[in-house]
Order: structure tokens, then C-alpha cells, then sequence
């Protein structure tokens, strides 16, 4: 049986810092070479791949340690999921510097009520998400991606499209863009004419 200190940090966008994590982390006594961390991916999915090393890392009698219930799962489903999990394996679960007991009646409703506020947090990010999207398509500010093509560039790959000398993949390729990306100029080209 081990006794070692497993840390795991997530951060889903360039505008959050690991660093805080990392440090909070290693405060908490957790070594740097042992933590697991993953980038650009929500708590909502389950599949990341820093997630399942630090789970497979960690043995009978070992903690794993996140600094936020949040930073581990965005829903009360995947919380306990992994909470139930760990203490199966015999793993405890520390949350910033608070060791969740699952045998304490107290420790099992603040892990709930922890596990509520972070999926409740995740939905009201989405939800504003969503409005602020709204607000900026009414205005005309959100249009969807940027053609690859300029304009110019778009006509010149209709026009040699249209002398049927070029095939899709020859446009793709003098163009530096997808075979798609040439498909959808041609559509978009189409009611200009």
C-alpha cells in the first residue's frame, strides 16, 4: 500500500492559468512530476486523457488531490461517478486541502452540494454563452468563420471551375485549402451568378 499524492489540473481556455494550479498543488504537497493535467477540454467530458493517467497513477492508500471539485468534473453524475470510483479502489479524494470521506454522512452531502455548484456554475456559463452569441448575431456581429478565399480569390477558383480544365483537387491544391473548402465556395459562388 502506497501513500503517495496524485495531483490533477484542468484548464479549458488560453485565458485560465495552470500556474495557479500547478502552485496550488504543490503547496498541498503534491510533486510536480506527479501531476496530470489537461488542456482546452471541459469537465463535462469525460474523456481526457490527464484524467485517466492520474487515475491510473494512483494506488490503494494514495490521494489523489484536485484544488477545485470543479477543475475534476462539471457534473454531479461524473463527480460521484469518480469520487465512488476512488473509494472502491480505496483512493482518497482531496479537494484543495479537504480529504472527502465518503463513510461521513457530512463529508458525502458537502461533496454533493460542492458537485451541484460546479454543474450549476457550468450551466450558467453556457447559458451566457449563448445569449452573448445572440445579442452579437442580431447586431450582425457574428457571422460564423471567415471564408478561407477572399472574394477575388473565391471568383478565380469559380471561373477556372467553370472552363472544366480543373478538377476539385487540382483547385484544392493551387488554392492551399480542402477539397470541402472548394465545394463550398463553388455553392456559395453559385446565386452571384
Amino acid at each position: 500500500m502506497t501513500n503517495l499524492r496524485i495531483g490533477y489540473a484542468r484548464w479549458s481556455t488560453d485565458a485560465q492559468d495552470l500556474a495557479a494550479q500547478r502552485a496550488a498543488l504543490e503547496m498541498l504537497g503534491v510533486a510536480s512530476e506527479r501531476i496530470y493535467t489537461d488542456h482546452g477540454l471541459t469537465g463535462r467530458n469525460r474523456d481526457r486523457p490527464g484524467l485517466a493517467q492520474a487515475l491510473a497513477a494512483v494506488r490503494k492508500g494514495d490521494t489523489l488531490v484536485v484544488p477545485k471539485l470543479d477543475r475534476l468534473a462539471r457534473s454531479v453524475p461524473d463527480a460521484r461517478d469518480i469520487a465512488d470510483g476512488l473509494s472502491e479502489r480505496g483512493v482518497r479524494l482531496a479537494l484543495g486541502s479537504t480529504v472527502y470521506d465518503p463513510a461521513d454522512p457530512m463529508g458525502r452531502m458537502f461533496f454533493n452540494v460542492l458537485a451541484t455548484f460546479a454543474e450549476f456554475e457550468a450551466d450558467l456559463i453556457r447559458l451566457r454563452t449563448r445569449e452573448g452569441m445572440a445579442v452579437a448575431r442580431a447586431k450582425g456581429k457574428l457571422r460564423g468563420k471567415k471564408p478561407k478565399l477572399s472574394d477575388r480569390q473565391a471568383a478565380e477558383l469559380t471561373r477556372m471551375h467553370a472552363t472544366g480544365e480543373y478538377s476539385v483537387s487540382d483547385l484544392a491544391e493551387l488554392f492551399s485549402v480542402s477539397r470541402p473548402t472548394v465545394y463550398r465556395t463553388l455553392a456559395r459562388q453559385r446565386p452571384k451568378r
